[in-house]
């Protein structure tokens, strides 16, 4: 019992040695390395940056003849900084168990990886480490193959004009003919929303006030769902629902999230839109900003056909 607590808390490097029941494979390790995040799900890990620690060992096929000191033919310990640097500019997440995840996924993508350690802590939240370990295998990730490919979706935005018009349930209609998923995106109620005086607070009261008018949208039209997550989204375009979006977690999940004022609501849904790696935005009765890389498709609040 001793030798197993003891390995519980080991290095992982010492956590492969232990655990392997195929024989001996080759290891390269990442130890201590220490990243500067925000990260949490705590109200109080928003907008704050603490130490989080990565150690990770991956697993490897021994090399069965000289490699001629060539870097191309084996894994690259950039390769696994760089999963760790990708996994966190993807959005903000709130779990380590959800990083973890992502960073042993990206590293089994590798062709030389056959297992890997992650073991993820955060140094500042307590008087010690508070973390998660991991362990995934390749046969275990997968087949690129088999996954389902998303569809793509189309996307509108929606002015106030453009909810209360009678020709609603017709544009809905015409963007819906061709079988594509269809995402609604809509700006603040016209009312005037309450004003704090705080960057953060005014953020959330900002985009509660888009939520507000999703729901009023929802009510217009029993077809529209409103949706918050990335989960519920990717679940709503595999199954044919068409859905307004709620962005108040996606936007505040994002490492580098766009503004969430009212006067910005077509540039926020703009970078929605570049999510999806959409093309293009149809914006009906709203004027469109300069957006790199994305079509806006202004549209009048009177004109019947898109």
């Amino acid at each position: 019992m001793s030798s197993e607590i003891r390995n519980a808390f080991a290095h992982p490097s010492e956590r492969a040695e232990a655990s392997n029941p195929n024989g001996p494979l080759d290891r390269i390790s990442l130890r201590d390395y220490i990243v500067a995040v925000e990260i949490g799900a705590f109200q109080a890990e928003r907008g704050t940056i603490q130490r989080v620690r990565f150690n990770i060992v991956v697993e490897v096929q021994p090399l069965t003849d000289a490699i001629d000191d060539d870097v191309d033919r084996i894994l690259s310990y950039d390769r696994v900084t760089e999963a760790i640097a990708d996994s966190l500019a993807e959005e903000r997440l709130n779990l380590l168990e959800t990083l973890a995840e992502r960073v042993a996924g990206r590293i089994l993508l590798e062709p030389q990886a056959v297992r890997v350690f992650v073991r993820i802590e955060k140094l500042d939240r307590g008087p010690g480490a508070l973390g998660v370990e991991i362990v995934r295998a390749r046969d275990a990730q997968p087949g690129e193959a088999g996954a389902q490919e998303r569809p793509q979706p189309r996307l509108m935005f929606l002015s106030n004009a453009a909810i209360a018009s009678p020709n609603l349930s017709r544009w809905i209609d015409q963007l819906r003919a061709d079988g594509r998923p269809l995402i609604l995106c809509v700006g603040a109620p016209d009312l005037a929303a309450p004003q704090t005086g705080h960057r953060m607070t005014q953020r959330r009261i900002d985009l509660l006030a888009l939520e507000q008018n999703a729901w009023i949208l929802a009510a217009r039209d029993e077809r529209c769902k409103v949706v918050a997550t990335r989960t519920e989204l990717d679940w709503a375009i595999k199954n044919d629902q068409i859905s307004i979006w709620a962005p108040s977690k996606i936007v505040l999940d994002a490492v580098d999230g766009p503004s969430a004022h009212r006067a910005d609501a077509v540039a926020l849904a703009a970078w929605f839109a570049t999510t999806f790696e959409a093309e293009e935005i149809i914006v009906i009765g709203a004027d469109v900003p300069e957006f790199p890389g994305l079509t806006l498709r202004a549209v009048p609040v009177d004109q019947a056909k898109l």
